[in-house]
């Protein structure tokens, strides 16, 4: 029976997406684990493998479509022994049907299970692929692919892993934790969700039509929104309006940071050729706030309306600006990392960030951020939290400025940080502990490498 590939949804929240080009053509053989399209996301490019094998007999949506809805039929894959030629696909923008389950014959033996509905939920992401954020049809687990290689190399069935990423996925912790003997038992029934309360409505401003009225016709050009763009004025706007910001600045001396930098710098072992690193201050001011954030444990939080989640390690975002938008690759456990490791990553995902080559568990989650425009000469800004994050600093350009040392005037490098925090889980004492805290690391920051 032909299977159709359907587009999948590569993040919890993601509607539609770009289907940016196809690997494979029609005719070709597809094994397990091949990678088939790549699909652009309003965040990055992904890669799509198949977990099916067959033929590729039709391509539905061609290469180059844009806004392809997520669970539309995009291709269709004939199985062993039959024509690829014959098989007729779908059209394009058909949404997969639903069919009733089959009827089994009584057993004797046990009770039958209840029945399930015929009419079932539309599946949340396509048939067929293995693309590290969502389910696939049939009885395969839910399930990344970091979590399937790992479960494999440990012999467990992930049929009886109860998964606890976005929607119920299996994702590497669960993995660890069923080697420690929670795969045991099998995942026990998920329990139905609660109704939702309709969302407030956003604030909205004046209307599109309401807005050019304002201008001369032919004096402007009209660039449609791509799905970062919108992305990112639906979280912020949101955050803006649900998040109690509060903000707190102070002023750090970087002379002795600017010291040890280039220090540690001219000190840089070669590989290849090449220094093995090349600290910025903007590495260190990502240490310093990991650092202080380990000190300040209370503060290195999230808030949920039920409980508060207070996290074991600090997962750094660092926002990196590229074109048309934003996005905040995240340094896992930064406190633990050294400064040339911090380095070395933040180029690497920057980079990627910028060709749109991040996955998803590079971006999404992490505890805190840095928002950092001292590059242009920015003197002082706040930052807007990017949930579930409870804080994130904006840093500064480092300028001299005329200090008093010992009652006297003096020069001194200064950069102004400006913590933004969600008073909900953080005080404004707690917040002034970190910053604090944060002070003292960017001041001596010898402390860093011990």
């Amino acid at each position: 029976m032909p299977t159709n590939i359907l587009m999948p949804a590569l993040s919890p929240t993601m509607e539609k997406g770009n289907l940016a080009k196809w690997l494979k053509k029609e005719g070709d053989a597809i094994k397990s684990g091949d990678v088939i399209a790549e699909i652009e996301t309003d965040k990055a490019t992904m890669e799509v493998e198949a977990v099916d094998e067959g033929i590729l007999a039709k391509i539905v949506v061609p290469e180059g479509t844009a806004d392809v809805a997520v669970n539309e039929v995009i291709a269709v894959i004939a199985g062993e022994g039959e024509d690829a030629k014959s098989i007729s696909a779908p059209a394009a923008g058909a949404a997969p049907k639903a069919e009733a389950p089959k009827a089994e014959p009584a057993k004797a033996e046990a009770p039958a299970a209840p029945a399930a509905p015929v009419s079932q939920p539309a599946p949340t992401a396509a048939a067929g692929l293995n693309t590290g954020g969502q389910s696939v049809s049939g009885d395969r687990p839910f399930a990344s692919p970091l979590a399937r290689r790992l479960a494999k190399d440990a012999g467990l069935d992930l049929s009886k892993v109860q998964g606890s990423g976005p929607h119920g996925r299996i994702v590497e912790r669960d993995i660890e934790a069923a080697k420690q003997g929670g795969a045991a038992k099998a995942a026990p029934a998920a329990a139905p969700a609660a109704p939702k309360a309709a969302a407030a409505p956003l604030a909205a401003g004046p209307s599109d039509e309401a807005t050019k009225k304002l201008f001369e016709p032919g004096s402007y050009e009209e660039i449609p929104h791509d799905g970062m763009r919108k992305t990112i004025a639906r979280r912020l706007t949101e955050a803006k309006q649900t998040i109690p910001h509060f903000y707190l600045t102070v002023d750090c001396e970087l002379d002795a940071l600017l010291k040890l930098r280039a220090e540690l710098n001219a000190a840089a072992p070669e590989k290849d050729g090449k220094p093995a690193y090349k600290l910025s201050v903007n590495d260190m001011v990502i240490k310093a706030l990991a650092l202080a954030l380990r000190d300040k444990p209370e503060a290195n939080v999230s808030w949920t309306e039920a409980v508060m989640l207070r996290h074991k390690q600090v997962d750094v975002g660092v926002a990196v600006a590229i074109p048309n938008g934003l996005i905040t690759p995240i340094i896992r456990d930064a406190a633990r990392k050294t400064l040339s490791q911090i380095s070395n990553e933040t180029k690497d995902l920057a980079g990627r960030a910028k060709n749109r080559k991040l996955k998803p568990e590079e971006y999404q989650g992490g505890t805190t951020a840095v928002s950092n425009l001292g590059m242009y000469g920015v003197k002082e800004f706040t930052a807007v939290i990017n949930p579930p994050h409870s804080t994130i600093i904006a840093v500064s350009a480092g300028e001299q400025r005329a200090v008093v040392k010992n009652g006297a005037l003096a020069i001194a490098t200064v950069m102004s940080v400006t913590l933004s925090a969600d008073h909900r889980a953080v005080d404004g004492a707690l917040g002034a502990e970190l910053m604090q805290a944060f002070k003292g690391y960017i001041e001596k920051p010898m402390a860093m490498l011990v």
